[in-house]
């Protein structure tokens, strides 16, 4: 698959739950989402974050901050740029990320057919 240059956000998301993090991939015309437990910022390559698919987002989350609708907390934006699609599956997505902070190569994975959580992983 040839690589696709499209939009990427991190938030952190607070006031609604634990502190986390939303990683959200443009793809067409809604943001694939994932919850991270902890920031990606710094991850060490090998390293992964705990992460849980979510519901895709609307696109005006690309450059969104403030308060979330019924009172689910607040999200402001911790990095945002373009990503390079690498390969993508039901199971697993490779990308190359081109922000300000989050910069190189990761990989949202699961174990196939499970209801395993997904894992962001730094490659490079």
């Amino acid at each position: 698959m040839a690589p696709m240059a499209a939009a990427f956000v991190v938030q952190i998301h607070s006031g609604y739950g634990e502190l986390h993090y939303d990683l959200m991939l443009e793809c067409g015309d809604a943001l694939a989402t994932w919850q991270l437990a902890r920031s990606p910022e710094g991850l060490a390559a090998g390293c992964d974050v705990p992460a849980a698919r979510l519901d895709d987002h609307r696109k005006a989350y690309l450059a969104y901050e403030g308060p979330v609708s019924r009172g689910r907390g607040e999200v402001k934006i911790l990095d945002r740029g373009t990503y390079d699609l690498l390969a993508r599956g039901d199971d697993r997505w490779e990308f190359d990320l081109h922000g300000g902070a989050l910069r190189g190569r990761f990989e949202l994975s699961r174990p196939a057919g499970a209801d395993a959580p997904w894992l962001l992983r730094r490659l490079g």
